[in-house]
């Protein structure tokens, strides 16, 4: 009913249940009806403030079979988020950009011009100068612009950041992160995450950007500087890796491994790696040493959001070496829809996007500058154009 208020199931288990004023509905439109927009209408979904309207996809049928599936009527549906976006009579609150990586900056842009809220899914974009325009677009436009970092909301995550911000650790200086998968190429979904023209990265953007996430935000999003990076496709490239559809080596034309060398300002510097494929489970733990104390953070099987078991602080105590444990932290809700939630009350609200834009830009700007420095075969410097 209308001026009623709502308690989000996603929010009730083990917690205080949070009430959204259900009288106010944000009219919301999905660009890009594959995998990933179907984790956004499941969330959407959730919501009772939300009225999806609109969605675009530039096959033809693909935008109308989708809302079919997820049983929705009178959504309309376009062939390209240029026609979605100026048709003025949706009168659209926000949209979910979730096309494949190589074509993120555009509708992003568009939206934002438009006078649109965006929440745009990982990674932000393909290249540093994408980035940089979508920010300078979100700044023209004084709407929200956030980037789809669920794990963000993991309270594992917040306290990573808040023992580094705490300064239990001292000055940090050194940083060992990355993850992935010992066989985990995500062609279950067909060739869109594999093909150059439509990912233009792979794993270094798709779970890379998490993984770099976690440290980043923990200690400040310090401006990179130099990175000496690399990556190869020794597996994606292999016929027999894909025993039903052999074909798709063919078609493989981004990273399944990289890793890289990174410094930071503040003296920091940042060990990474992370995998699609590779022969071994884990590439190893998180570590930040700091001058007063380290942190373990367990790696996962396979990137999932949040950390792989209890954390371990090594400090001193009167003298004494000694490690505490810091354990697992049960988070309220699904991370997905906390996403959603958020994005959704800046919007309402007029409040700062719950990922920003100007922080992950140095992230974009990092993995952009690995594969510039692995196709050079050198460390290279990061150039970070003004916005």
């Amino acid at each position: 009913m209308a001026g009623t208020t709502t308690s989000l199931d996603a929010f009730k288990e083990n917690h205080e249940s949070v009430s959204v004023d259900a009288s106010r509905k944000l009219r919301v439109g999905i660009i890009g009806t594959g995998w990933i927009a179907g984790a956004h209408m499941r969330a959407y979904k959730n919501q009772p403030d939300v009225e999806i309207v609109a969605g675009a996809d530039l096959v033809p049928g693909k935008a109308e079979a989708f809302f079919k599936a997820w049983e929705l009527e009178n959504v309309k549906c376009y062939p390209s988020h240029k026609e979605m976006l100026d048709d003025e009579s949706l009168a659209l609150d926000a949209v979910s950009v979730c096309t494949y990586n190589r074509q993120h900056a555009e509708p992003t842009v568009y939206a934002l011009k438009k006078g649109v809220n965006v929440l745009l899914e990982k990674p932000m974009c393909v290249t540093t100068e994408e980035a940089v325009e979508i920010v300078r677009a979100e700044k023209e436009s004084g709407k929200v612009l956030s980037i789809g970092f669920q794990p963000r909301m993991d309270e594992n995550m917040k306290m990573i950041k808040k023992i580094c911000q705490s300064g239990t650790l001292g000055k940090i200086y050194y940083i060992q992160t990355g993850g992935g998968r010992r066989r985990g190429i995500p062609t279950p979904f067909g060739t869109t995450f594999i093909e150059d023209e439509t990912a233009g990265i792979g794993a270094l953007g798709d779970i890379g950007c998490y993984s770099l996430d976690m440290v980043l935000n923990a200690i400040g999003y310090p401006k990179p500087l130099t990175v000496s990076g690399y990556k190869s496709a020794y597996f994606g490239t292999r016929p027999g890796y894909y025993p039903d559809h052999p074909e798709y080596a063919d078609k493989f034309g981004v990273d399944d491994f990289a890793a890289a060398f990174i410094r930071l300002e503040g003296d920091i510097v940042l060990d990474f790696r992370i995998a699609w494929a590779m022969n071994l489970d884990t590439p190893g733990d998180t570590i930040i040493l700091g001058t007063e104390g380290g942190l373990r953070i367990p790696s996962t099987e396979c990137w999932n959001g949040t950390v792989g078991g209890e954390m371990t602080l090594y400090h001193e105590v009167a003298g004494l070496q000694t490690e505490t444990k810091i354990p697992i932290v049960k988070t309220p809700g699904d991370l997905f829809d906390l996403k959603i939630r958020t994005f959704l009350d800046a919007c309402k609200f007029g409040t700062a996007a719950p990922v920003s834009s100007a922080e992950i830009l140095y992230n974009q700007a990092i993995i952009d500058g690995i594969a510039k420095s692995s196709a050079l075969g050198r460390e290279i410097t990061i150039e970070i154009p003004e916005v």
